[in-house]
């Protein structure tokens, strides 16, 4: 018999005895009502398609700037924005530990000046941005919305996402700064600060992503996700936020796999668990509150060096399980990122394969096109049981900050990773080009390359805006900013003063630093 990715039995055939003991109402309901089974919106995307975003951010903010441009002339209804480790880490590009990795993985960005350029002719009015940032998410949000106020866009026009998820750094990513309880502290802020100043932004995209990419299995993906969810409404509501004022901001972000049943039935689950975890246990009563709005990127984890072309297929496969699953926004992966950087030609095919499943086949012709399907009924009822078990582990022991300094979902997730890679190893699981089909006759591949010089540049804009700037006044917003710390002040009020004094984005984590320490894992994790 097979088995999926979460070790579900799958079965040969199915038939109405798969439902059994399912009453119909507490599974499905109707698109668009509780419990959101079949999909967050009545019409889904027979109204209009899901919002076509890519990720995309390297070298300068400049030649960030380019790709933007060709991608929105593509047509890419969002932008999402990938920045370097050291903007990700809150060291400025010129800091020691910066060495080698400036411009790398993503774009850096050193101040409000570096923001102005990445955004150059880039209305942000009408474009939705998503910004993957989590430790110092704060800082760029409050850049984004000063180049917005400069662009003459007020705060409740601009939308978007900042993902601010810095949980599952500590689970399964390890670009923290701060201890968990300073860094939950800092999420809450961002509610309220949003709440005021950004409402129509999305204050968090609470992400399976990282960990399904660490090895997570599509049960610890919905399970582990959910439960961080769980401890940022918990944040939330002892800042005395009302959860219908902050929760129907929040949204999720999700991988999307080549193993399409069990994704769409992962899908449908998540959206299930989370309706009943915010009506029946936070008491929500706004029904956006109850909806589980999310983003999908296809899974890199799963793009193969090896014969890179039939990573085409494979991203193929995964957008077409995030349709079918009811995604709310999605990036396709382009073949080439097992190598390096994509090249232009490979990202503006990865956007085609969205527009062609938007406009060339039928999936966007009815709501959830699965429903009632048998095999993915059934997967969807196994899968949200085993995932809520396991989301009641992690509330036996005492939540999801507990479990994270226990190492409990690390440990599961780094579990599941090794058993994969011993299946692949043995041939049990078959990488086409890896491990079966193999060609020894591949053409060589000329990848995008980031060009080192990037650093020297990024160091003497820094040297020169520091010279430029009046160092008092930053110094002043940094105390003010440090005092709001120590205290029950909102800290992005002083923040947002200290940027808008050209601040760099090291200077404000490092004042930070000063104020809450910075996290150590314990030894054994």
């Amino acid at each position: 018999m097979s088995s999926t990715e979460s070790g579900l039995p799958i079965e040969p055939v199915y038939g109405p005895e798969a439902l059994d003991g399912w009453p119909a109402e507490q599974r499905l309901g109707e698109p668009g009502a509780y419990p959101y089974t079949r999909g967050v919106y009545p019409t889904m995307y027979t109204g209009r398609p899901w919002t076509m975003r890519q990720y995309a951010g390297f070298g300068t903010a400049a030649e960030s700037n380019r790709r933007y441009h060709q991608l929105v002339e593509a047509g890419t209804g969002g932008l999402s924005v990938a920045f370097d480790l050291p903007t990700q880490m809150g060291y400025d590009s010129d800091a020691t530990v910066a060495a080698g990795e400036v411009g790398k993985v993503g774009v850096a960005i050193d101040s409000v000046e570096d923001m102005r350029v990445l955004f150059d002719g880039i209305p942000l009015g009408e474009v939705s941005t998503s910004m993957t940032i989590n430790a110092p998410a704060s800082l760029l949000l409050l850049l984004y919305q000063l180049v917005g106020q400069e662009q003459g866009v007020p705060g409740d026009r601009l939308t978007g996402t900042v993902q601010n998820d810095v949980l599952k750094e500590y689970i399964a990513r390890g670009t923290y700064i701060y201890p968990p309880a300073a860094s939950l502290r800092l999420t809450s802020d961002i509610f309220g600060y949003c709440q005021r100043e950004l409402p129509r932004w999305n204050t968090i995209s609470i992400s399976g992503y990282h960990m399904a990419e660490a090895g997570a299995t599509p049960v610890q993906e919905v399970a582990f996700t959910l439960a961080n969810a769980r401890e940022y409404v918990r944040a939330a509501l002892s800042a005395g936020l009302g959860v219908d004022e902050f929760a129907p901001r929040l949204s999720f972000f999700f991988v999307s796999r080549t193993t399409l049943l069990e994704e769409v039935a992962k899908f449908r689950a998540a959206r299930r668990i989370w309706a009943r975890v915010m009506r029946d246990e936070f008491g929500a009563t706004n029904p956006k509150s109850q909806m589980l709005r999310f983003h999908t990127q296809t899974a890199g984890v799963q793009l193969t060096a090896q014969q890179p072309e039939v990573n085409m297929v494979r991203v193929a496969v995964q957008a077409l399980a995030a349709v079918l699953g009811g995604t709310q926004s999605l990036h396709t992966n382009s073949y080439d990122e097992a190598i390096a950087l994509p090249t232009e030609k490979a990202a503006r095919l990865a956007l085609r394969t969205q527009q062609v499943l938007a406009y060339e086949t039928d999936v966007t012709s009815t709501v959830d096109p699965f429903a009632g399907s048998y095999a993915v009924e059934s997967l969807t009822d196994e899968l949200e049981a085993a995932a809520v078990e396991l989301m009641t582990r992690v509330e036996d022991m005492g939540g999801a900050v507990a479990a994270i300094e226990r190492g409990f979902q690390k440990d599961q997730i780094e579990q599941s990773a090794y058993d994969v890679a011993k299946q692949i190893d043995a041939g049990a699981r078959t990488v086409v080009g890896v491990n079966r089909y193999v060609s020894n006759d591949e053409e060589p591949y000329e990848p995008l390359r980031v060009d080192p010089a990037i650093e020297e540049a990024q160091a003497a804009r820094l040297a020169a805006l520091r010279s430029s700037r009046d160092g008092d006044t930053v110094g002043r917003e940094l105390d003010a900013m440090r005092a709001a710390a120590a205290g029950s002040d909102n800290v992005l009020v002083p923040m947002r003063a200290a940027l808008a004094a050209r601040a760099t984005v090291g200077e404000v984590c490092d004042a930070l630093r000063e104020v809450w320490g910075t996290y150590t894992p314990p030894a054994g994790i």
